[in-house]
């Protein structure tokens, strides 16, 4: 029993973290303050002034957001996939090791199930959140962030022939 605890303890603890984050009103955050103290804000906007896309109908470029808000979606973006890579990666580990006894393809959809209602359910929270906006954007980058941390647990565990 002590044993399925500590192997799920990890998946409480990053759900916990991402309830914890989608709690907080954007402003708290920001970390445009705190960027723009350490970038050179000129530098990124000349050398990424030829990056230019739409996320969410949001036009993301150095000439809309600036340099640092610029940098800023990505570091947030990105933490959106890592999070949920380690969502992914310790969901699929638990499930192997305590509930599905090694069966493999059930333990991948499942973990993918569990990461995709996670992440519908993260955005669903930031709806209710002051100057938040759920996105199904970030869904998507949530389950593919959990998608790659399932598929490299696979990858190091399942391809490994020591085991």
């Amino acid at each position: 029993m002590k044993y399925k605890i500590l192997i799920w303890l990890p998946v409480v603890v990053i759900a916990s973290i991402i309830f914890w984050f989608s709690d907080q009103p954007y402003q708290e955050q920001d970390v445009k303050p705190f960027l723009g103290d350490f970038i050179n804000e000129k530098w990124i906007e000349g050398s990424f002034d030829w990056v230019q896309f739409d996320y969410a109908g949001y036009e993301v470029s150095t000439e809309k957001l600036g340099g640092t808000a610029f940098v800023e979606f990505f570091i947030r973006k990105g933490a959106h996939f890592g999070i949920f890579f380690l969502l992914g990666f310790f969901t699929y580990r638990a499930l192997i090791q305590t509930l599905l006894k090694r069966r493999i393809t059930t333990g991948f959809i499942s973990s993918i199930v569990f990461v995709f209602i996670y992440a519908v359910q993260d955005e669903l929270h930031q709806h209710f959140t002051g100057n938040r906006t759920p996105l199904i954007h970030d869904v998507g980058i949530d389950t593919i962030g959990g998608i790659v941390g399932i598929s490299l647990y696979m990858l190091f565990n399942h391809c490994n022939p020591k085991q």
